[in-house]
C-alpha cells in the first residue's frame, strides 16, 4: 500500500510517498494546486495531513486532497483526538505540536524498546523523549539557530543579522568581530545546551540513543561527534511517523 504523508510547517509543506519499507520519495510543494499533479504521478490509496500552523492554513491543503478522487482516505492528524501506536503521556496533549508527535512515533519504530531522544534542529530546538516502554513523556522547546541570529538582531540598536555559514563549516570559539561572536554564542552556544541536556536526560535512562532531524540538523551534528556512537540521523522523520500513524489508523 503506497500512502501520501504531508507535513505543512511555519515555512514549507513537506511530502513523502511511502510504502511499507519505507520513503519512497519525498520533496517540497509550494501550492495545494500540486497535490493533484503529485497523486497522478505516484497514486497513493491513502494520505495524512499534519500541521503546525491554524485550521485556515491547513484548509487549502485539504481542501486539495478532498478533490482527488483517487484517495480513499484523508486523515487530518489531531494530536489528542488522533489514535497513534505509543502511549502519550504529555500533559496537555491537545496542545502537542503534530511534528513532534509524529517524530516521537517515528523514533519508537526506528527503536523499539530502546529509550531514545529526538532532537530536531528546525524553526525551534526540540527535545522530545520515547522511552523503552513505548511512552512518549515531552521534552522541551527553545529557539532555533535562526531565530537566535534574527532576535539578536531586532531586539538590539546595532547588532547585524548574520547568515548562517555553510554547514560544518569551522566557528570560532572566541570570536574577534561581532559577526564570528554572533555565530560563537549562537551555533557553539546550542550545541553546548544539547550536549548539556542530553547529559541529564542520559542521567535519567542511561545508554539514551539520539535521533538528530530538521533543517539545522548538520550543524549540531559537527559539534556532537563525542557522541557519534549514539547518533541516528534521521532527515525525514516526521514524514516516516505520519506514515506510521495513517497506517495504524487505516489498519484499525
Amino acid at each position: 500500500m503506497t500512502t501520501l504523508a504531508l507535513d505543512l510547517g511555519n515555512t514549507a509543506l513537506k511530502y513523502g510517498v511511502c510504502t511499507a519499507a519505507g520513503l519512497l520519495e519525498n520533496g517540497v510543494l509550494a501550492d495545494p494546486t500540486q497535490l493533484a499533479a503529485l497523486w497522478q504521478r505516484t497514486q497513493p490509496v491513502h494520505a495524512i495531513l499534519s500541521s503546525v500552523t491554524d485550521e485556515a492554513g491547513a484548509q487549502p491543503w485539504l481542501g486539495a486532497l478532498a478533490a482527488v478522487d483517487g484517495l480513499r482516505q484523508i486523515l487530518p492528524f489531531r494530536p489528542g483526538f488522533t489514535p497513534v501506536p505509543v502511549t502519550n503521556a504529555y500533559a496537555t496533549p491537545h496542545t502537542l505540536g503534530a511534528d513532534r508527535l509524529a517524530g516521537a512515533v517515528a523514533a519508537a519504530r526506528l527503536r523499539p524498546g530502546q529509550h531514545t531522544v529526538v532532537v530536531d534542529a528546525g524553526t525551534a530546538l526540540k527535545f522530545d523523549l520515547v522511552t523503552a516502554d513505548g511512552i512518549y513523556h515531552g521534552g522541551s522547546i527553545a529557539p532555533g539557530l535562526r531565530m537566535r541570529l534574527q532576535a539578536l538582531h531586532t531586539f538590539t540598536g546595532r547588532l547585524p543579522l548574520v547568515d548562517l555559514p555553510a554547514a560544518g563549516e569551522a566557528v570560532q570559539l572566541i570570536g574577534d568581530s561581532t559577526a564570528s561572536c554572533l555565530l560563537s554564542g549562537v551555533l557553539r552556544g546550542t550545541a553546548a545546551e544539547v550536549r548539556g541536556l542530553i547529559a541529564e536526560y542520559n542521567l535519567l535512562y542511561p545508554n539514551l540513543g539520539i535521533i538528530l532531524t530538521g533543517g539545522d540538523a548538520a550543524y549540531l551534528a559537527a559539534a556532537l561527534t563525542p557522541l557519534a556512537d549514539r547518533i541516528f540521523a534521521v532527515p525525514e522523520l516526521v514524514l516516516l511517523g505520519l506514515d506510521k500513524i495513517l497506517r495504524y489508523n487505516v489498519d484499525n
